[in-house]
């Protein structure tokens, strides 16, 4: 019932939800468009077809390239790893271009095949954040998709009213006070104070629109707030995203785990990888 305007950082209500009209900033998301060009797309797509796509749930298929990993047991060791694919270098140090992925080193890679025919799809899900760090990184290839955001906190949201019928502007957060005509006073133009409207979270709904070859990345609250999903009717066509995750802060300089972390990431990024 709301979406994600990448311009301003807000979900806006849907225009024929309950929601029309109001806007709450949601934090944590980074969507860079056109992060690779159309020939860059079709040499990775050629690349990875080269290999075997394993089947997956949901109607998805997947081809993992990282360490193995007991998530129950918290267990983790190198198994076959050897490397990120050799194509991902590139994109790699493209990232560094984007101002929230400073440091940004990968430890897995993960490539899924979406396909209409298969139903495939991905439930609502919190990424791991015992292995797993602080942003999530995704890049959408072949067509176009709906990153649908969902939260099961008890909690509640403040939206503002983001139109008024005088000039068609959006408010800026934090602002309420909107000039309308006064039916009972006689007088044009009077200004009166709309109060924040709470709503509970477990009503909102966001949808984060992608485009094909965009870049978009999770941290802050919705990495660790909201769930993320990918619904059937939001695969229209062949879709691929590869997902690249970077190390805890266990794992990382300073962790109890930084030495294994250490020898893992050295593998990542020779980037010799086989699926």
């Amino acid at each position: 019932n709301f979406t994600y305007c990448p311009e301003t950082g807000l979900a806006k209500g849907n225009e024929h939800s309950a929601f029309a009209g109001w806007a709450f900033p949601f934090p944590g998301v980074f969507l860079k468009e056109e992060f690779i060009s159309k020939d860059e797309e079709s040499e990775i797509v050629e690349l990875m077809d080269r290999d075997d796509w394993k089947p997956s749930q949901s109607g998805r298929k997947k081809q993992d390239y990282g360490p193995k990993v007991n998530f129950k047991k918290q267990r983790l060791k190198a198994g076959s790893f050897t490397g990120l694919p050799s194509f991902s270098k590139k994109i790699v140090a493209q990232m560094k271009a984007c101002p929230v992925l400073g440091g940004f080193l990968p430890v897995e890679q993960c490539n899924l095949d979406y396909l209409p025919e298969r139903g495939s799809a991905i439930d609502p899900h919190f990424d791991d954040w015992w292995l797993w760090g602080k942003r999530l990184v995704s890049l959408n290839l072949l067509s176009k998709t709906v990153l649908s955001m969902s939260c099961d906190s008890e909690d509640s949201i403040q939206l503002f009213p983001t139109f008024s019928k005088e000039n068609g502007e959006l408010s800026p957060p934090g602002s309420f006070t909107q000039t309308s005509a006064g039916k009972n006073s006689g007088k044009e133009g009077i200004n009166c104070v709309l109060s924040p409207r709470l709503v509970p979270s477990k009503e909102v709904t966001v949808a984060i629109h992608l485009p094909q070859r965009s870049l978009v990345v999770l941290y802050g609250d919705a990495r660790y707030k909201w769930k993320h999903a990918i619904y059937r009717k939001h695969i229209e066509h062949r879709r691929i995203c590869v997902t690249f995750r970077e190390l805890s802060a266990e794992f990382s300089a300073g962790g109890r785990h930084e030495k294994l972390g250490k020898e893992l990431l050295e593998i990542a990024l020779s980037f010799q990888g086989r699926p």
